[in-house]
């Protein structure tokens, strides 16, 4: 599918801010894709054909023996090549430059780097005001660059900031430009794709009639089920395989009993009026709640809730006559977070119940036209395909639903405690205006419960946490700075109109250190 575009090939050495590379070229309109070091041999570069190639930070120390190394190879392609951070210094340890550990020159966080000798492509629009902030984060630090390198930039503890063999157009930092802490390297980024002579094609419009295609091939007369969420990611993959195959597709919602107050008619109500589609709406609460009665522990409830979704999709896809493929809405960071995209050295976060394929006893295939995006492409893509407005801003509703909301144990009490507590959370973020500034909202019913005093009785219920983030794509994400009048507000209406919550909390850890869901 993507072979028609130029591609950038991102080589993963285990940094766990790699995907913002491929974030900051996205929004260039160019086509990459983070391949893990271990995974790129010479069979593997004459197959992509890369017009480009981005060294990715790391872990690991280059002078340690069996450290990582891009194959040789790589350097032969003629074609130009940005080292960042350990990209660098293995550029410079694999070209004939040198790498040493400590005496002092260590740096992490931020720095200031000012230019050297003359101007430099890669830095047009650079040290304007003759410096420019940047993110540092290593311990070892290049003592010698390779031969045929210059110096193009210092900072304090890295005299090799910014080096460049402008004949074979390499080029290495010791910086990190695809962190917002880099306020400038998102230049640094257009220069480079720039040089590299990349048409910046890569638009949700092209991918649109590209996965049609794909679809189509990978699919031929076969029915497929789709399981449907009711979230952007499932809708989006939804309409979009419609749109390749129509009436070959059955959409699968399964209630189960973990949604949101009266989302199962809002899911309903949206497909049944704006899509002419088979579909299948499946309440399976009983189920789902039965299997998960007693379970406290995060990765076993999820790993319960993927198991169920595929014995129910079995089942439908017996109903509709023998369906071959089931359609899911994977995305890219649902992917890194549980096993980095190709098997990388990343290390996972969280199992996410739609990521890892299907069980062989299921005889169905996956269907996933999402896979390679990031969110807020979906939501472009979702606006290319014509999905409604509101829908398309929805925030995003997790597979295990309400399950990893209620962390500890899960009873039917609690969930339709959380329920009203959440959709009166929304509606007072809605209220203020606040919905389309917030990537994601939700509350959390704590394993806890607090003595209070109401009137003049004594209580003793449940505490809950309110969560808000801002994000572009889901894997970093800062805390929403509500002011207290907002949060006083909405405090005092949940404890006014939810029976079982007497104390309510905010939220305000990032990611990193925390995911923006509880469990």
């Amino acid at each position: 599918m993507t072979n028609i575009h130029d591609r950038l090939l991102i080589i993963d050495f285990g940094s766990q801010v790699t995907q913002l590379i491929a974030r900051r070229l996205r929004e260039l309109n160019v086509y990459c894709e983070i391949h893990p070091y271990q995974n790129v041999t010479n069979a593997f570069l004459a197959e992509f054909a890369p017009k480009a190639v981005i060294l990715s930070g790391g872990p690991a120390s280059v002078i340690n023996e069996g450290s990582p190394r891009p194959p040789s190879t790589v350097f032969d392609l003629n074609v130009p090549i940005l080292g960042i951070c350990y990209g660098q210094q293995v550029m410079m340890e694999v070209l004939g430059g040198k790498v040493e550990s400590g005496h002092g020159t260590a740096e992490f966080g931020r720095a200031f780097v000012t230019p050297e000798a003359e101007k430099l492509a890669l830095l047009d629009g650079w040290f304007e005001d003759d410096k420019e902030q940047v993110w540092m984060s290593h311990g070892d630090h290049v003592s010698k660059i390779a031969p045929g390198f210059e110096v193009y930039g210092t900072s304090p503890n890295a005299p090799f900031a910014i080096t460049a063999d402008t004949s074979r157009n390499f080029f290495a930092v010791q910086f990190h430009p695809e962190v917002h802490h880099t306020p400038n390297g998102a230049k640094l980024y257009e220069n480079f794709v720039k040089m590299a002579g990349f048409k910046g094609d890569w638009t949700m419009g092209a991918y649109r009639e590209e996965a049609i295609t794909k679809i189509r091939e990978q699919v031929g007369d076969a029915k497929v089920i789709c399981g449907l969420s009711g979230g952007v990611d499932s809708s989006v993959a939804a309409v979009l395989i419609h749109e390749a195959i129509g009436d070959q597709l059955t959409c699968v919602f399964v209630n189960n009993g973990l949604l949101r107050k009266d989302e199962a008619e809002e899911v309903i109500t949206m497909f049944r009026d704006n899509y002419n589609m088979p579909f299948i709406y499946a309440d399976e609460r009983e189920l789902f709640l039965g299997e998960l009665d007693g379970q406290r522990d995060p990765e076993t409830k999820r790993k319960i809730i993927g198991k169920l979704f595929i014995d129910v999709f079995q089942k439908h896809a017996a109903e509709v006559g023998g369906a071959k493929f089931l359609a899911q809405g994977t995305l890219y960071p649902d992917v890194i977070e549980s096993v980095s995209f190709s098997g990388g050295p990343s290390v996972t976060i969280k199992s996410h119940h739609n990521v890892g394929g299907l069980p062989e006893k299921m005889g169905l295939k996956l269907v996933e036209p999402l896979r390679e995006l990031f969110k807020d492409e979906v939501r472009e893509l979702g606006r290319e395909l014509g999905l409604p407005t509101g829908f398309i801003g929805r925030h995003p509703f997790p597979g295990p639903g309400l399950a990893i909301r209620c962390p500890g144990e899960i009873t039917r009490p609690k969930l339709e405690i959380l329920r009203e507590a959440d959709a009166i959370y929304i509606d007072q973020i809605r209220k203020h205006g606040l919905y389309d500034e917030i990537w994601q909202a939700f509350v959390a019913i704590l394993p806890v419960k607090t003595v209070g005093v109401m009137g003049d009785g004594r209580t003793y219920d449940f505490a809950c946490a309110l969560r808000a983030v801002t994000s572009v794509d889901g894997m970093t994400a800062d805390y929403y700075p509500f002011s207290h009048e907002f949060l006083g507000e909405t405090a005092t209406r949940i404890i006014n109109e939810v029976p079982g919550i007497n104390r309510v909390t905010y939220d305000i850890t990032s990611k990193p250190p925390g995911t923006i869901e509880w469990e």
